[in-house]
Parts: structure tokens; C-alpha cells; sequence
């Protein structure tokens, strides 16, 4: 578990450092306040990388490098630079030994849950195979290093289709052999976790939703896992002239995709709303299982302003499993996480909410009308720090009276729920 966190030149962040709660962390601000920065520190300092841009835009505007450092539980001290310029670079501190990846052993498991990933199901096939392979990127050492390779390997082929003239099928032959090899890698993991899914997923989905509806995923592969390789390279020299005239390769893992069926009919023909909803929380959540299973470690819960878009049943039924985990939950109304399915209140003896000033002097990264994934950015110093996390901030603490008073505290900044109080710059 994170018990504090320190950004410099991140996104939004000039200079400031938050002391977190092991349970639950409430990060309360209007939209474009920099709450989904905070959470976006914190996947980048557990996986390495953010879910949103790439990693020279997670610098702050017109600043040449970005820091976080997090001390842990056991006193460890975890710090993730990010250089902008003149060379761009990226570098991982892990009790003082540097790292130029951050491989899965060296990875704090985690699971991000926001409002995109309520049209998981309703959506294009590719969120539901990237919610696949992220997952077992996370519990399957070298099955990332696979999906990279895959990814390379077909653009190489693709390339190879949309050259001018005839196909030679000695050049694209060991492309063929290449991409089969590693699809096979890849159908084996989706199908195993797939079944594994389906163990979990009718009880869960059960406790959500009270129903007696029977559920279930199905991973739809072209061909069966023990035979794939061999039936996609007879595939892929067969449909070779049509590949060639599309320009792409029409078949493969990078094509596949899984369904959710609600009494064995598909969820998009049959399921309400609300039903959806309930079989995404409860991937959410057999997520969040597989994950500590697999790890035999607690993964951290990022919930991005998800209870807004959740009903009070179901974020009820979400807070049940929260206890478990150290959270950070993004809201723009404390009350929303405050207040249960039946109005009564949800209360955390330990909370306590602090707020930040508000940013000044910011320049805007991008078109000051989007929300808060494009926010104003700040000016910091020249140099990295070597100091990291101990280097004092600027500010001083503060520490509000009334966590939903205090919700619109700063003019606008972000505020975070823990125990303990934040600094802020």
C-alpha cells in the first residue's frame, strides 16, 4: 500500500505531495481540477505507464521533466521519472537500484475502474480484448512482451500487403510462421482466463444484481486454442490475395473478441441499462479477485468518477467490496460517496478531507472547455530534484472540518480524503 505521494511537473501538479489512507481515499474538486491527474499518478507509479496519453504528455506544459515518488507500507520508496526533453527518456527507482522497465514482478497490481469502461460491453471489440490482455498482463509474466511482439510483427505483415506490386511469399512467409506463433500464445491465455471468469461470474453477478438471471462469458476464438496456430497459418496463406487487396490481415487474435450472454442470449440483445452495468461492475470486481489471486498481493482500486454513473443500488453494492482494498475514488460531490442505497449515510470513522488552494499562474495544455482529462498545467523548477518525496513543499497543511463542507474548499482545487493531512504547493 501507497501511505504518500509526491508529484512534481505532472500533468496539473507543480509541487505537491498527499499523505493517503490504506483504506479509502476520496479525491473531491470540480471537473478540470486535476482530480483525474492524481489517480493517473498513481497507475503511472504501479504499471509504469498511464491509461489516457502517452508518456511525454504526462509533463507538465513548457516543463522539461516529470517525478512521483511514493513511500510504501514496508518504508519503500518507489520513484518514476520522466524526461521531456533535450533526450526523452523514462526511469524507475526502486530502493535506490534504476530500472529502464518496469517488469511484472517490479509492477504494484492495480485495477482502474472509470466511466469508459461502462460501455465495455456495448462497445467496439477492442475494449473487451484490451480488458482481457490487461488483465493478464498483470498475472502472467511475459504474456505483455507477447502482445508487443504480436502487435509489431503484424504491422511488419501489414506493411508487407500494401507494397506496390506482387506479393513475395518468401519475404511475407516468416512473418506468417511469426504472427501464428505468437497468436497461439495469446488465444491460450484469453481462453484460460475466460474460463476462469466463468467460474466467478454468476455468483457475483448474482450478489449485484439480486436476479436469478443465469450469466455467462464466452470467448468467441476463430479456431480452437490447442490447434490455432497451425489452422491461422493455413488461414493466412489462403487468404493472401485477398489480404493484399484489403491491405491488412483479416484474421488473428487482433480480430477476435467475447461476448456476456444473460440466459444464454447475448447482454446487447437482451439486457437493460442497468443489467449492463451490473455485469460490468461485477468484471470490475472478479478483476480485482483474479488479480490478488494470482499475485497473492492486494491490488489498489482507482475508481474514477464512477459512482456518478452508477445508482444508488449498485454503488451500494460496490462499497461492500471496498473495505478490502486501499481505493482512490474520484468525485466532483462528496455526497455521492457519502450517501448509500437507502439514504442512510455511508460513513468512514478515520476520513478526514483536505483541501488544496487552487492552481495560479497555469497556462493551459489544451482547450480550457474540456473536462477534466485535459487540464491547465503549471510552471516548476529546472532541474530534478535527487531529494524525490523528502523535499518539502511550498505549502502548508491543512486539514478540513466537515469532509462534505470542505468538498468545495480551495476555489475549485482538488481535495483528498485520508487521515493524515496533504501538502500542497
Amino acid at each position: 500500500m501507497i501511505t504518500d505521494i509526491h508529484l512534481q511537473n505532472f500533468r496539473s501538479y507543480k509541487d505537491s505531495s498527499f499523505d493517503v489512507s490504506p483504506g479509502v481515499n476520496i479525491v473531491v474538486g470540480p471537473n478540470a481540477s486535476g482530480k483525474t491527474n492524481l489517480l493517473e499518478a498513481v497507475l503511472v507509479l504501479c504499471k509504469g505507464s498511464s491509461y489516457r496519453v502517452g508518456d511525454q504528455d504526462l509533463v507538465s506544459f513548457k516543463k522539461p521533466w516529470a517525478r512521483l515518488d511514493a513511500h510504501m507500507t514496508d518504508s519503500s520508496l518507489r520513484t518514476v521519472k520522466i524526461v521531456k526533453e533535450p533526450i526523452a527518456s523514462k526511469n524507475y527507482e526502486i530502493n535506490d537500484k534504476n530500472y529502464k522497465r518496469l517488469s511484472l514482478n517490479l509492477s504494484l497490481p492495480v485495477v482502474l475502474f472509470e466511466p469508459n469502461h461502462l460501455q465495455l460491453l456495448s462497445g467496439s471489440p477492442e475494449r473487451r480484448r484490451n480488458y482481457l490482455d490487461e488483465l493478464i498482463e498483470q498475472t502472467v509474466p511475459g504474456y505483455a512482451s507477447a502482445v508487443r511482439q504480436y502487435k509489431r510483427a503484424l504491422a511488419q505483415r501489414n506493411r508487407l500487403l500494401k507494397n506496390p506490386g506482387p506479393i513475395n511469399e518468401d519475404i511475407i512467409f516468416p512473418w506468417n510462421v511469426r504472427l501464428t506463433h505468437l497468436a497461439g500464445q495469446i488465444v491460450r491465455e484469453r481462453t484460460k482466463l475466460s474460463e476462469l471468469i466463468n467460474t466467478k461470474l454468476p455468483s457475483i453477478y448474482t450478489g449485484l444484481s439480486q436476479s436469478k438471471t443465469k450469466v455467462s462469458i464466452e470467448y468467441l476464438n476463430t479456431w480452437p486454442a490447442d490447434v490455432y496456430e497451425t489452422r491461422m497459418l493455413k488461414k493466412l496463406e489462403a487468404n493472401l490475395s485477398t489480404d493484399k487487396m484489403r491491405g491488412f490481415t483479416s484474421t488473428g487474435p487482433h480480430r477476435e473478441d467475447f461476448i456476456i450472454k444473460f440466459n444464454e442470449r447475448p447482454v446487447q440483445e437482451t439486457a437493460s441499462r442497468g443489467e449492463t452495468r451490473s455485469a460490468v461492475l461485477a468484471l470490475k470486481i472478479i478483476e480485482l479477485q483474479i488479480i490478488q489471486e494470482a499475485r497473492d498481493q492486494t491490488p489498489l482500486l482507482l475508481l474514477d468518477d464512477v459512482f456518478s454513473e452508477l445508482d444508488g443500488k449498485r454503488r451500494h453494492a460496490l462499497t461492500d467490496y471496498l473495505e478490502k482494498y486501499q481505493t482512490f475514488i474520484t468525485t466532483t460531490d462528496a455526497e455521492t460517496w457519502y450517501a448509500d442505497a437507502d439514504g442512510d449515510g455511508y460513513t468512514d470513522p478515520d476520513s478526514a478531507i483536505t483541501a488544496c488552494d487552487a492552481p495560479v499562474d497555469f497556462e493551459p495544455e489544451t482547450d480550457a472547455d474540456c473536462d477534466d482529462t485535459d487540464v491547465a498545467v503549471h510552471p516548476g523548477a529546472d532541474d530534478i530534484p535527487d531529494d524525490g518525496i523528502d523535499q518539502d513543499c511550498s505549502g502548508s497543511d491543512e486539514t478540513s472540518e466537515s469532509p462534505v463542507a470542505s468538498a468545495y474548499a480551495g476555489g475549485g482545487g482538488v481535495s483528498l480524503s485520508s487521515p493524515l493531512s496533504s501538502k500542497c504547493a
